[in-house]
C-alpha cells in the first residue's frame, strides 16, 4: 500500500511540486528511509525514474500500463507463490500426509484470483479515484 500511495503521489503532484523521498513519507506519515527504499524497488522494476539529490521521482510508463500487480510484484517480499506452504508436514500423520493434496489446488487457485482482479487495477483509475476523493472532500 505504501508503494501504490507512492506511485499517485508522484503522478497527482508530479506537475506542481518535486516529487521526492521527503515529500512522499510527509503524505505518507513514514521515515523517508522507507520511501527511498521502495523507490529503489519501483526503479529497478521499470516502474519510476528518480533524480539523484532533490531531482524528484516520475512515472516512466502509462498509467494505463502500470497495474496493482505490477506494483505489488515490484515491492513485495514474496517470491513464487502467495502462500508459503510448510515444507515437512509430518507423514505419519493423516493430516499431514494429505494436507498438500487437500490445500495446494485450493491455494494456487486463490492466487489465480487475486492476480487477475489486481491486474484488472491500473494506477490509471486509482489516480482518477483519488482525484474524485480530493473533489468529493474539498480539500488538496
Amino acid at each position: 500500500t505504501i508503494a501504490v500511495h507512492t506511485m499517485i503521489c508522484i503522478v497527482y503532484f508530479g506537475d506542481s511540486n518535486k516529487v521526492t523521498s521527503n515529500f512522499i513519507a510527509a503524505s505518507v506519515n513514514v521515515n523517508p528511509v522507507i520511501i527511498r527504499r521502495i523507490l529503489g524497488q519501483l526503479k529497478e522494476a521499470g516502474l519510476v525514474s528518480v533524480e539523484a539529490g532533490v531531482g524528484g521521482a516520475s512515472v516512466k510508463k502509462e498509467l494505463t500500463d502500470i497495474t496493482l500487480l505490477d506494483i505489488f510484484r515490484a515491492v513485495e517480499c514474496v517470491k513464487g507463490e502467495l502462500f508459503h506452504f510448510h515444507e515437512n508436514p509430518n507423514p505419519d500423520c493423516p493430516v499431514g500426509r494429505t494436507i498438500h493434496g487437500v490445500l495446494d489446488s485450493e491455494l494456487t487457485e486463490i492466487e489465480s484470483a487475486m492476480e487477475r482482479q489486481m491486474k484488472s487495477v491500473t494506477l490509471a483509475k486509482l489516480v482518477e479515484k483519488t482525484k474524485m476523493e480530493i473533489e468529493v472532500q474539498g480539500k488538496e
